[in-house]
Parts: structure tokens; C-alpha cells; sequence
């Protein structure tokens, strides 16, 4: 006789089996490896080589959870295609392991698109594809086989089928000891084997940082500590956001999908290209020379008028300048071309890095090494210039060449060359549609015009006449300020609008532009309701 049909969750369950036992062996192969899981490979793939308009507009929409959402997708894709190959799989085993050689397919293209060009990124896409073809096998060994047909006693009645008799493929399959529940019991413990390597292998990153992260650094002083603020930089009024941005806090855009972790006993700065003498720099040779600190206010070309994709910090570092004159830059070299850790390019203008600012590789933030998040163990930041221009994290090489001759990440995909901030202002307090009391109301918030300075910030309420804020003290021109003015409402509805003026005399236009190709332009306006 046949074998009874699989119950119809046998396919998708055991096609999802299939894919948790590819994923969860890859994981802890990347992390051995130190190169990214293949849902990484594949989505670092897709944001490389999608239209910069959708990326862009997958920032804006999503913010900081832009990676969250394009791994979740990816992760969907898969499950998806996972389970719809589980059916076919039980019956032909080849369509089976076909999609799974097409997915590692998939996933090896994507591992030699990637910016980083790693060839070690192709071994745990391979360890997945083993492991699900093993667990397919092992899987499908739980189905019942097919037996010889019998034949009938001559005197047997044929037997018609009433209510209690079972049909194949419902009841009887997920009797106890039936196939069904074989097959259940097979995937169930098949998903929590690959749950649990893809959990050791996400631990796993967390033992090195013991011995070569953020804790095991020891940063020396600055050369010339920066005093501490001074009375009034800070207003400390309640929903403004403070004038030093907590390291937790500080908004965190970039394109690694999964954060990069170097050693920084094995991490190395190459700075080469149109150069005198090209070198290369240790991380225990970058903590002896003359370290400085610096307050710089950090932005993302992508913060929208209002938004909070901007921060301040104290950075410690060695000044890039001297690091390009060690090199011996060649006059015609206009841009520094950056690259991360995970293959990611910046270009900064020579010119700004060399003209007295501030710039820095920076190894230290708000008083300790660079969080894993904010590019550890070192980074540019170059004040005055959007982060897509001037801050690369987890830098490993810095390039003296051309605009003319080679394009950054960014730049190859629309966006401007050059990227110096534009003039903006934000009200903090009190916040969009929220409820205050009637009568005099505290309005407070920050303005930044990194490198040239805010000279005013005005307010108005209810489209009435602009009234000059006070602003608070700042140690520099490279930082935000803080600002408070206060307004008197009846209740109801009502709005407030603000614009800044910086030390050059321009005011910021009502006009709004869009985030793309060099930075949002317009007034902050929001609306809230006095009782």
C-alpha cells in the first residue's frame, strides 16, 4: 500500500526548519570569521545597489531603524521562499535542494558585490547552505516510505468510509507516534538547534570586545584638556536637549548593517594615494602622539527640518592635519578619500581638513572610548561638513586622490561632493502637539551653524511678529547652542515657527528643500494647545 500523505503543515514547517538550521550555523561561522552573517551580505548588498532615492528616502522614513527594517525583510523574503519550497520538497527532494543552491547562489553573489570585497564572507553562506541541505535530509527522513502493496484476502468486504475512519493526510497523521507528529517533534528541535547557534554566534563578537573593545582601551589625557563648561552653556531646562549629547543617546546613521567590532590591538590607518610618504599607523603608536579635544555638533545630511539626526560631543583625537603633513600631501590632491571598516568611502575636501579647523581621528567621546555604535576604535570628524562627508567610522584608510578622479559612496549615488552644514534651528520645548498650561510659556530649543556660528535665533507665535531669543554660551563656533524665550497664550491652539542668523548674516529661509542632494532647508513650525 502508499504511504498515508504528510499532514499540509509538514512542508512549510519542515522549509522553515530548513532555513533556521541554514541561518543559525552561519552566524556563529561569521563570528569566528569575523565577517558578517549572509542576511548581512545580502542586505549590505541590497543597499549598495539600490536607487540612492529609495535609500534615502528608507532613511528618512525610518530613521535609525532603517537596518532593523531592511534585515526584518530580508529575513521575511526568506522564511517566505523558505516555506513555499518545503512543499515540493517532500515529494521531489531535488526541487529542494535546488532552492537552497540557488539561495546560496544568491548569497555568494552578494558576499562578492560587497564594498568590503572579503572572501572570507563566502564560508558562512556555504556553512548554510550544508547545514539546510542536512536538516532537508534529516527531515524528510521523518515522512513515512511508501510499502509494497499487499494483496487482499479474497474474502474481504470493501469497507466504505464512515465519520470515524480518518482520511490520509488529517487525523491519523498526528496520532501519537504518527507521522505527523514525527515530523513536528524533527522541526521543532531542528528550530531551537539553529536558535541557539544563532544566539552563540551573536554572543560570540562580545568575547573579543572584552580583550580588544571599547573596555580594554586605555585612553591617555589630552595634551591641553578642555576646561569644563562654562556657567550658562548648559540651561538645563526640562525637554531641552542637553548641550553634550550622551553616547547612548547620539543618533547613529550609516549603512553597516550589523555593527562592526575591530580589535584595536590588530587595527591599523593607512594614509597613501597622492603622497609623499605613505605610512601606516598602530593604534598603540595613534595613543602616543599629542592627543587634543575637541566640542564638535554632528549631522546627518538626512535630518529633516525639526529632526534629531544631530549631536554634540567632546572628542578626543590627533589633529588630521598633522597626519597629512607626515605624509607629505601633494598639492593637486583635493579630497581625502576614507575608508571604514566595512568598505564604506568618505570624501572630505583636503582643503577643510587643512585650513586650522578642528578635524580630528578621533579615538575618545564625551570622556570615553568610541562606543562600538560610534565607530571604534577610531573615526574622522571634521566639523563644519555633513557625517556623510566628514565622520567615518571604523576608518582603516585614508586616500589622498581627486574629485575629479574618484567619487565616495554617497557622491556615486547623487549626492553632493562636498556637504558643508547648512543653518538650522529646532524648538525643543514644549513639544509638537502637547498640552501646556495657559499664560507664559518657556520655549526652548537649539540652533547649529557648525564652523560659522549662530549670531540670533528669533520665534514667532502664531505667524505674528518675530521676537529674539536668548541664546546660551558656547565654548566655540563648531557646536549647537542652546536658546529660551518664553511667550504669552490664551487657550486654544496655537503655533510657534523659529529661524537662526549666523555669523555670516544669513537668516534661514521659510522655503522648504528636501534633505537631497546636500541638506534640508526651511523653519521649524510645530503646533500645541494651552488649557
Amino acid at each position: 500500500m502508499s504511504a498515508p500523505a504528510p499532514p499540509r503543515f509538514a512542508g512549510p514547517l519542515i522549509g522553515l526548519a530548513t532555513a533556521a538550521a541554514a541561518l543559525g550555523a552561519a552566524q556563529p561561522a561569521a563570528a569566528l570569521l569575523r565577517v558578517s552573517p549572509p542576511v548581512t551580505v545580502v542586505a549590505d548588498a541590497v543597499v549598495d545597489h539600490s536607487p540612492f532615492g529609495l535609500v534615502a528616502w528608507a532613511i528618512s522614513v525610518f530613521g535609525a531603524a532603517d537596518k532593523a527594517v531592511l534585515v526584518a525583510g530580508v529575513l521575511l523574503v526568506l522564511v517566505a521562499v523558505a516555506c513555499a519550497a518545503g512543499g515540493p520538497a517532500l515529494h521531489r527532494p531535488a526541487a529542494g535542494y535546488a532552492v537552497l543552491g540557488a539561495v546560496a547562489l544568491a548569497g555568494l553573489a552578494a558576499a562578492w558585490l560587497r564594498r568590503t570585497d572579503d572572501p572570507w564572507a563566502a564560508v558562512p553562506v556555504l556553512v548554510a547552505a550544508l547545514a539546510g541541505a542536512l536538516a532537508l535530509a534529516l527531515l524528510r527522513r521523518t515522512l513515512p516510505a511508501a510499502s509494497p502493496a499487499a494483496p487482499a484476502p479474497a474474502d474481504a468486504a470493501p469497507v466504505d468510509a464512515e465519520p470515524g475512519n480518518a482520511e490520509p493526510g488529517t487525523g491519523a497523521d498526528t496520532a501519537p507516534g504518527g507521522p505527523g507528529r514525527r515530523t513536528v517533534v524533527a522541526s521543532a528541535g531542528v528550530i531551537a538547534a539553529g536558535a541557539v547557534a544563532g544566539g552563540a554566534g551573536l554572543w560570540l563578537p562580545s568575547l573579543s570586545g572584552r580583550t580588544g573593545g571599547p573596555g580594554a582601551l586605555r585612553l591617555p589625557a589630552a595634551a591641553e584638556p578642555l576646561p569644563a563648561l562654562a556657567p550658562g552653556t548648559d540651561l538645563g531646562i526640562p525637554g531641552l536637549s542637553p548641550f553634550f549629547t550622551p553616547n547612548d543617546d547620539f543618533y547613529r546613521i550609516d549603512t553597516a548593517l550589523t555593527v562592526p567590532r575591530p580589535d584595536a590591538s590588530r587595527w591599523r590607518l593607512r594614509v597613501h594615494g597622492m603622497v609623499d610618504r605613505p605610512f601606516e599607523i598602530t593604534m598603540a603608536e595613534l595613543l602616543d602622539l599629542p592627543l587634543v579635544e575637541a566640542d564638535i555638533t554632528l549631522t546627518c545630511v538626512s535630518n529633516r527640518v525639526g529632526g534629531d539626526l544631530v549631536g554634540n560631543a567632546r572628542w578626543l583625537g590627533h589633529p588630521l592635519a598633522d597626519l597629512l603633513r607626515r605624509a607629505g600631501v601633494h598639492a593637486d590632491a583635493d579630497q581625502i578619500l576614507a575608508t571604514s571598516h566595512d568598505g564604506w568611502t568618505c570624501g572630505t575636501p583636503t582643503e577643510v581638513v587643512m585650513d586650522g579647523r578642528d578635524a580630528l581621528l578621533a579615538v575618545g567621546m564625551n570622556g570615553a572610548p568610541l562606543p562600538h555604535e560610534h565607530g571604534f576604535p577610531a573615526r574622522t570628524v571634521v566639523p563644519g561638513l555633513y557625517g556623510y562627508v566628514s565622520a567615518t567610522k571604523w576608518v582603516t584608510d585614508l586616500k589622498l586622490t581627486r574629485f575629479s578622479d574618484e567619487q565616495a559612496y554617497w557622491a556615486d549615488r547623487g549626492w553632493a561632493e562636498r556637504g558643508p552644514v547648512k543653518t538650522m534651528s529646532r524648538i525643543d520645548v514644549p513639544g509638537d502637539f502637547t498640552r501646556v498650561p495657559a499664560g507664559d510659556v518657556a520655549v526652548a530649543g537649539v540652533a547649529w551653524a557648525q564652523h560659522t556660528g549662530i549670531d540670533a535665533v528669533e520665534v514667532r507665535l502664531d505667524r505674528g511678529e518675530w521676537s529674539t531669543a536668548e541664546l546660551a554660551r558656547v565654548p566655540g563656533i563648531d557646536t549647537w547652542v542652546q536658546w529660551v524665550t518664553e511667550v504669552s497664550v490664551e487657550p486654544g491652539m496655537h503655533a510657534l515657527e523659529v529661524r537662526a542668523t549666523d555669523a555670516t548674516g544669513f537668516t534661514q529661509s521659510h522655503v522648504e528643500v528636501e534633505t537631497i542632494p546636500d541638506g534640508a532647508e526651511g523653519h521649524h513650525y510645530l503646533r500645541f494647545t494651552a488649557e
